[in-house]
């Protein structure tokens, strides 16, 4: 499988970047900044640069041309401010979705957030990225075209993975390793039958791959 990855330098896309190329798999992931080239390289991956807060429809849907699935995992950061919320954790995703149609990639995962909602009240920077997410994710499940999960990890850490983790679409709060986010999110994209889901994702005592096959209640 072909998998272009939005984001291609956080955290999860490189963990997810060397474990698609482990798994035989060819990754492509956008990026900004040239500089970063390397570092997928390094991850068994393709870098493409590109930067989604100023690119067209066509320009994503050219990058996405030929690919099997595509993963949103692209985010404005911590330090960033409520602006940039909107233009990438909400402009991005609807863009990337937009293009993933454009190019006829039905396959479409998107790393969300947990408790993320277009409703969620409140005025700090957090909040509006609730929101974001929120309002992105609902764009995302309107799409028809697209054979979309979403992802809500709880609480990231940098822990080392233990391959064990609590999938469902509520799981209450927890936390879970970028590891074991990354490991989930390779094991969707080769399971369409969790197509039409939004999974909560927290640290847990199942294998991956045994919960995202119980997550697609044997469709």
């Amino acid at each position: 499988m072909r998998i272009v990855i939005a984001g291609g330098h956080g955290q999860i896309a490189l963990r997810l970047e060397r474990l698609l190329a482990a798994r035989g798999h060819e990754a492509a992931g956008i990026i900004r900044d040239p500089g970063q080239a390397e570092d997928l390289r390094d991850a068994g991956a393709e870098p493409v640069v590109l930067d989604l807060e100023s690119a067209s429809v066509e320009e994503v849907a050219a990058v996405l041309k030929d690919a099997d699935a595509a993963v949103f995992a692209a985010g404005a950061g911590g330090g960033s401010g409520a602006a940039r919320k909107e233009t990438v954790d909400k402009g991005a995703a609807v863009l990337f979705a937009d293009a993933a149609e454009r190019a006829g990639v039905r396959r479409h995962l998107v790393v969300s957030s947990m408790g993320a909602d277009p409703e969620h009240r409140g005025d700090d920077v957090f909040d509006v990225y609730q929101r974001a997410k929120g309002a992105a994710d609902m764009y995302v499940r309107s799409r028809s075209a697209l054979d979309w999960t979403i992802l809500r990890p709880g609480l990231l850490t940098n822990d080392p993975g233990t391959g064990l983790v609590q999938l469902a679409e509520s799981t209450g709060r927890g936390a879970v390793p970028r590891d074991d986010v990354a490991a989930v999110l390779a094991e969707l994209a080769e399971t369409p039958g969790t197509a039409g889901l939004t999974l909560e994702l927290i640290g847990g005592t199942v294998p991956v791959a045994e919960a995202v096959k119980a997550a697609t209640g044997g469709r």
